[in-house]
């Protein structure tokens, strides 16, 4: 009996150390093998930040001149600043190229990444847009005449944006500025970002400068809603809000669908210039429920068919029969007095007044600086929506085209 015990235990240890020899060697052809590859949403989160580097513009630059195009190869995740002057500063005339001596390039923290230019076509002007392919957090944007800045929300993807057009025509009394709040994907804003002042400035071709300000108002109407349906025809669902601003020989013509807001400092007094169209006003809901809609409030915020908070902006097929794409415009008659724009989206607006929001501005000697504390003070007061903020200096602006 004891035999058979002792001879129990011998095979037992043996079998443990031959269970450890063979778990040494699997170990050892583990380690000389790759690991697999981690899946591409924790690759995302893993990359390192992006550095700035100072090097020429990789953005394609256009010139008025129809037999002056140069194209350099785009630099991928560059941090480019396009700086031509800060308000109130040297500034140069839109539409032209600056040689590549007198550029300035400032290198920015790694957690920004800078756009670059989008060109549209000399037949329209100097273009720039947010593209699907920014990186980063934050981002900023300073040129002459403008600065913006942005910052993403707590969502995965950035969904504000803005598009500017600029010489319009080769005309420096013609300018296009928008800004755009997207919600239910990247789509529409990215789509509107690219294709809405380009399809204004299309519907403004046929108006003459005599015919009567009703025409120009119906020409930007045309614009947005061919946008609309140029984006409903690729089937997404998808939608933005969007503000915009035209410049044209000394007139503003500000227009907006959704809650993104034109707010004009004349004097250092503020002066709304759109007003923000959401199902809580009485026009809005009235509309609304005329076809068969209805508009409800949970938590304090009413809400169309219990979904957006907003009752225009382009997209949002699903609820179209609602959710217009007609946008509301208001003609300004530009002076002296007419200082600077400050267009934001919502992630803006839901946290600093109209007044704060000039009075930031007019302490600031840098246009860029007041747009970055704009975008501090509303997260500091627990925003966490995307945030866009853009500054447009009139003076410089009717300066370039008197």
């Amino acid at each position: 009996m004891v035999e058979q015990l002792d001879s129990l235990w011998t095979l037992i240890r043996i079998l443990v150390r031959l269970f450890h020899v063979l778990r040494k060697t699997l170990m050892a052809v583990l380690s000389n093998t790759s690991p697999p590859s981690p899946l591409l949403s924790w690759k995302f989160l893993s990359d390192k930040p992006i550095l700035s580097l100072k090097k020429t513009m990789g953005a394609s630059m256009v010139s008025t001149k129809t037999d002056e195009i140069s194209t350099s190869e785009p630099i991928p995740a560059e941090t480019v600043v396009k700086t031509v002057g800060a308000f109130g500063g040297e500034v140069s005339k839109f539409g032209e190229c600056l040689p590549a001596e007198t550029r300035k390039l400032k290198g920015r923290p790694s957690r920004i990444a800078i756009p670059q230019a989008g060109v549209v076509g000399l037949e329209f002007g100097e273009t720039f847009c947010r593209k699907d392919e920014d990186l980063g957090r934050e981002m900023e944007v300073e040129a002459t005449g403008y600065c913006l800045a942005s910052r993403r929300g707590t969502r995965h993807r950035m969904e504000d944006g803005y598009g500017i057009i600029t010489n319009i025509h080769g005309d420096s009394t013609q300018s296009f500025f928008g800004v755009f709040d997207g919600h239910g994907g990247m789509a529409a804003m990215n789509f509107v970002s690219e294709k809405l002042g380009k399809n204004i400035i299309s519907a403004l071709e046929g108006v003459k400068e005599y015919d009567d300000e009703d025409k120009f108002e119906t020409a930007i109407k045309a614009g947005y809603m061919n946008t609309d349906r140029e984006f409903l025809s690729q089937g997404l669902s998808s939608g933005t809000c969007a503000a915009t601003v035209l410049l044209r020989n000394g007139e503003l013509y500000a227009s907006n669908v959704g809650d993104c807001r034109v707010v004009m400092s004349r004097k250092g007094i503020a002066n709304v210039l759109t007003s923000d169209l959401r199902p809580e006003r009485e026009d809005e809901r009235i509309r609304i429920e005329s076809l068969g809609g209805y508009v409800s409030c949970h938590n304090g915020v009413w809400r169309v068919q219990d979904s957006l908070a907003i009752s225009r902006a382009i997209g949002d097929a699903n609820m179209k029969e609602w959710i217009i794409s007609e946008p509301e415009t208001r003609k300004i008659q530009l002076d002296r007095d007419c200082e600077f724009l400050v267009m934001a989206s919502d992630g803006l607006w839901d946290k600093v007044s109209n007044q704060e929001a000039v009075d930031v501005v007019m302490k600031h000697s840098s246009s860029i600086q007041s747009c970055k504390d704009l975008v501090e003070i509303s997260c500091s007061r627990g925003n966490r929506d995307d945030i866009t903020v853009m500054v447009v200096d009139l003076r410089v602006l009717v300066q370039l085209g008197s």
